[in-house]
């Protein structure tokens, strides 16, 4: 498989521009304080049924590429590492391109080198500097390597139309937070899914129940997103959230913040 390496600048900028295991989309302002982790997650469960349907019944969609945020390393539990590589397949299957940020090592390889395996595509985004420490995958389909971080954020953006939050670090968090926050703020509408893999988020939901229970997030300025426990409920919980979306924000009103 040929690698296209693409160097963008501030210069020259790039020409492209359930089941029972998912949750609700939204996470609202009400409630009693029991916390996403908990009541509210379970009782969410249902709201988006037609997942697997959605998967499996639709030959086409709309959905090209999605971005997978994920960590460096393969953490502690086992089930991270399987659920990276799940999804890899379950994207390749789906004929949806993976788009991460183009290390080598830890659920970033994983995640990438599923995908190509079972005959995907992979766009790998990586800043200059990292090229070296993330040891930069070169066997992906379409590589670009930009100046800095803000320039990576901004194509994976681009070129995106999901997102999936694998466990992670600091960097991972970072970027799932800035996403719900420019959904929140009505400036894009893509999926956004929160794979709660062996409960590592559970701690980040039950943050954002207390955020809510102290009305930092309330009505009108809700999170929404989707919250799957198995890798292979991501892909259709995608697809059945991305159905339902009436209206879409042009790329244009996020990208103009970079």
């Amino acid at each position: 498989m040929s690698t296209k390496t693409k160097l963008t600048s501030s210069h020259e900028k790039t020409a492209e521009t359930s089941d029972e295991n998912a949750s609700s989309t939204d996470m609202i302002s009400g409630g009693d304080g029991a916390g996403l982790a908990g009541r509210e997650i379970e009782n969410a469960r249902g709201q988006i049924a037609t997942a697997k349907d959605a998967a499996a019944g639709t030959a086409e969609h709309n959905i090209e590429n999605v971005c997978v945020y994920c960590g460096s390393g393969p953490g502690t539990n086992p089930r991270y590492v399987e659920a990276a590589r799940a999804l890899g397949q379950s994207l390749a299957q789906s004929n949806i391109g993976l788009v991460y940020g183009g290390g080598g090592l830890g659920l970033m390889g994983e995640v990438a080198r599923a995908t190509l395996t079972a005959g995907g595509r992979v766009t790998g985004i990586i800043p200059e500097f990292l090229t070296r420490r993330e040891h930069m995958l070169r066997e992906v389909s379409d590589l670009m390597i930009t100046k800095d971080m803000h320039e990576r954020k901004r194509l994976m953006f681009e070129h995106s139309d999901a997102f999936v939050a694998l466990p992670g670090g600091i960097g991972t968090l970072e970027e799932l937070v800035e996403q719900l926050t420019w959904s929140q703020l009505g400036q894009h509408a893509k999926p956004i899914v929160v794979a709660n893999i062996a409960g590592f988020w559970n701690p980040f939901l039950n943050l954002l129940a207390h955020m809510r229970d102290d009305q930092f997030i309330r009505n009108g300025i809700n999170v929404r997103f989707i919250v799957v426990d198995d890798a292979q409920a991501i892909v259709p919980a995608i697809l059945s959230a991305r159905s339902v979306l009436s209206q879409e924000v042009p790329d244009s009103s996020i990208t103009a913040k970079f």
